[in-house]
């Protein structure tokens, strides 16, 4: 009885353990018009944060090309695209670094990524440029 009762805690202590963590998948949310637009997959390499466009849910852009990047990316399907690159976590839960890629935009933003301590299951994205920043809030994705 007892074994039993230890494996049902370390079964939900892992659970809530992993829906706490900022890896996984996530749906982006415009935060301009409240529209879903994709699902990145965010995982850890080398303690480090990536993200990559999984696939783009935004009507009429599911074969979206990156038209305005240049170099590597120019003309490149999103759908693959890394666009979250070598993030830091400091001692807050917070990943902070240089790389958010918009496609869209074709631009690269400094940035700020952690989990909304209200909501596990919301991500909260902040891009940077110079003293100016948007802040989106991303939606897990189950599965």
């Amino acid at each position: 009885m007892n074994r039993a009762i230890l494996i049902i805690m370390l079964m939900s202590t892992s659970f809530w353990v992993s829906s706490q963590s900022v890896f996984g998948k996530w749906k982006t949310i415009d935060d301009r018009t409240g529209n879903p637009k994709a699902i990145i997959s965010i995982y850890e390499k080398n303690g480090l944060m990536y993200g990559d466009v999984v696939k783009i849910v935004e009507k009429g852009k599911e074969y979206a090309l990156c038209v305005k990047c240049d170099g590597d990316r120019k003309d490149k399907p999103v759908v693959g695209m890394t666009i979250i690159e070598g993030l830091e976590e400091n001692e807050d839960g917070e990943w902070k670094g240089k790389t958010l890629f918009d496609p869209e935009q074709a631009m690269t933003f400094r940035c700020k990524i952690w989990l909304n301590p209200d909501n596990a299951n919301e991500l909260k994205v902040r891009g940077y440029l110079a003293f100016i920043y948007r802040t989106q809030t991303w939606i897990r994705v189950e599965g």
